[in-house]
């Protein structure tokens, strides 16, 4: 086999791969919730009652083609392992507020008000252990900051 054929063939795999994985067309079924706390800068503790994305299915899915977040609800990210972590709104109808926090449960960055449908790359600007992705403009009704504190079993502060 010649080069230019071998790099033609090569180009092609990526598109082999991702014709394996289904494309999702409607929202997942409502994931296990568990409580999570953001506490911070002297104001009052926030509760929330959030589905926990566990597995990569249901990570790649996440809140696509739901038509609202709870005020008290959202999405928890576990990625495992302190990592670099990009998101998008692809097939995402409702703005959200995406929060990414360190190992140690304090928030690094938030991303508010996230534009529905963009395939824009949200960063977290350095390796988180999770992302939370909240209602849109949660984050600044609610005064959420960077350095505030999230509570949950993940990061081994909850009581």
């Amino acid at each position: 086999m010649n080069r230019r054929y071998l790099l033609a063939l090569a180009a092609l795999l990526p598109v082999a791969v991702m014709a394996q994985s289904p494309e999702p067309t409607g929202p997942q079924p409502e994931l296990p919730k568990e409580k999570l706390t953001i506490a911070g800068h002297g104001g009052p503790e926030h509760v929330f009652n959030v589905e926990m994305a566990l597995k990569q299915d249901q990570q790649i899915v996440g809140e696509m083609f739901r038509t609202s977040v709870p005020a008290d609800g959202g999405m928890l990210f576990d990625w495992g392992y302190a990592r670099d972590s990009q998101m998008w709104m692809r097939n995402t109808l409702v703005p959200l507020d995406m929060v990414f926090i360190n190992a140690d449960g304090t928030i690094r960055t938030i991303a508010e008000n996230t534009t529905p449908r963009s395939l824009a790359v949200i960063d977290s600007r350095g390796p988180v252990r999770a992302t939370l992705e909240l209602a849109g403009g949660a984050a600044a009704k609610l005064d959420i900051r960077v350095g505030d504190t999230v509570k949950q079993r993940i990061f081994g502060n909850a009581p």
